[in-house]
């Protein structure tokens, strides 16, 4: 518990001197391009890959609805970019930045060719995804490369399942089981030690609910961390399930009690997942 406190004490810190800075944000509110804030995608460009950091997003084919899920543009972009500065203000990770020091952030698909120059590739609400057999051939071909898929914010049983059976199109259950990970794994403690991943609800439900976290009552109680691995033990998908890690990067500049709830210990998950796929 003192671990824990201590964590979300230092990076609370951390990150409240430069709040301010995020106030200029995106909002809420889905938009005509499938995107929270209503952004258009920002795919890649040939003078995007310059060597500094870039955080993608999967755009992927929503098959099925989900529990108050959006599809592939759930927390985007936002999120991306208040990581992306995170990562740039608590490390000493080189991250791209347009001329204007906005991050660089990019959309890709399973079948882009730039899928294969992102370090890592984020993907929300993945229980209403559905890959191609083309699709799945291109993600399995990246992981197997040395490329790190992060799916969040997927709420209960059927979410789960649904992801589970995508999934395993890309990767054989048989020969890529998922695991549960805990807090002895690595990526518990890349940068800052995580006693136990915090189960962090959109801010709507938050705030309609009165303060309650579980989005779907008992059926979503428990917030956990899994993961598909290789051989080798290296993470090749990372899943952060009954829990919207996204949200408390893309709203901490929406609600201060919202940020001092949930941001801290949601960048503390961030940036270790994301220091743990560069460095691995």
């Amino acid at each position: 518990m003192m671990v824990r406190l201590a964590t979300a004490v230092v990076v609370a810190f951390l990150l409240a001197g430069s709040l301010a800075e995020a106030q200029r944000g995106f909002r809420g509110g889905r938009g005509r391009f499938g995107s929270e804030s209503g952004a258009p995608p920002r795919f890649a460009s040939e003078t995007d890959f310059d060597g500094k950091f870039h955080i993608c997003r999967l755009m992927y084919q929503q098959v099925r609805q989900q529990n108050l899920g959006m599809g592939w543009g759930t927390d985007y972009p936002l999120a991306e970019i208040n990581l992306s500065i995170r990562l740039s203000e608590l490390t000493k990770t080189t991250v791209a930045f347009d001329g204007e020091r906005n991050p660089s952030h990019l959309v890709v698909r399973p079948t882009d060719d730039a899928l294969f120059q992102c370090p890592i590739v984020i993907a929300s609400d993945p229980g209403s995804a559905g890959f191609s057999p083309v699709d799945a051939d291109r993600l399995r071909e990246y992981l197997q490369k040395g490329g790190f898929l992060w799916v969040d914010d997927f709420w209960g049983t059927y979410a789960w399942e649904s992801f589970a059976s995508e999934i395993a199109k890309v990767l054989p259950p048989h020969e890529y089981p998922i695991k549960e990970l805990t807090p002895e794994h690595a990526i518990f403690r890349t940068l800052f030690p995580v006693a136990q991943i915090p189960q962090v609800p959109s801010i709507n439900f938050w705030r309609g609910s009165g303060g309650e976290t579980s989005e779907m009552g008992a059926e979503s109680e428990p917030a956990h961390m899994a993961a598909i691995t290789d051989q080798a033990g290296r993470i090749m998908v990372l899943m952060t399930h009954n829990t919207d890690i996204a949200d408390s990067w893309e709203r901490e500049a929406d609600d201060p009690q919202f940020f001092f709830h949930f941001s801290a210990n949601g960048y503390a998950v961030g940036l270790n997942a994301v220091l743990y796929a560069m460095t691995h």
